[in-house]
């Protein structure tokens, strides 16, 4: 077995249109078809492929201590997404990892998980 590549991070929550508007409005993902399951959700996709499943759920999952601290994606246009950013009111912070070229833009979703985009440019 060989991997090839990350395929989708699936989230549950109690806040579904909220998410998904954030996804959309925040990162720019966009919703799309999704399998016919029998519970409620959505799949946001990045070009053709859905990478953030969300699944409706009744109650707000537990978040003691996530096993999952993040995920991250990787992008190009640093400057106009802090401007996104800042135009939606939206907190983030600015890490960069030591000995590296990587900024990264870290900020959390609706449901208070972490995310961070990582950007190779000034």
């Amino acid at each position: 077995m060989e991997l090839e590549a990350f395929d989708h991070v699936n989230i549950r929550t109690s806040n579904l249109e909220a998410m998904v508007r954030w996804y959309e409005e925040v990162l720019g993902l966009a919703r799309g078809w999704r399998p016919g399951f029998d519970f409620d959700g959505a799949w946001l996709y990045l070009g053709d492929q859905p990478i953030v499943h969300l699944v409706a759920v009744a109650a707000p999952p537990a978040n003691l201590e996530p096993k999952i601290e993040h995920f991250a994606l990787r992008a190009r246009g640093l400057k106009a997404f802090l401007a996104r950013l800042e135009a939606k009111g939206v907190a983030y912070r600015l890490g960069r990892p030591p000995g590296t070229d990587i900024t990264q833009v870290n900020l959390f979703d609706p449901d208070g998980n972490h995310i961070h985009i990582d950007f190779r440019e000034g």
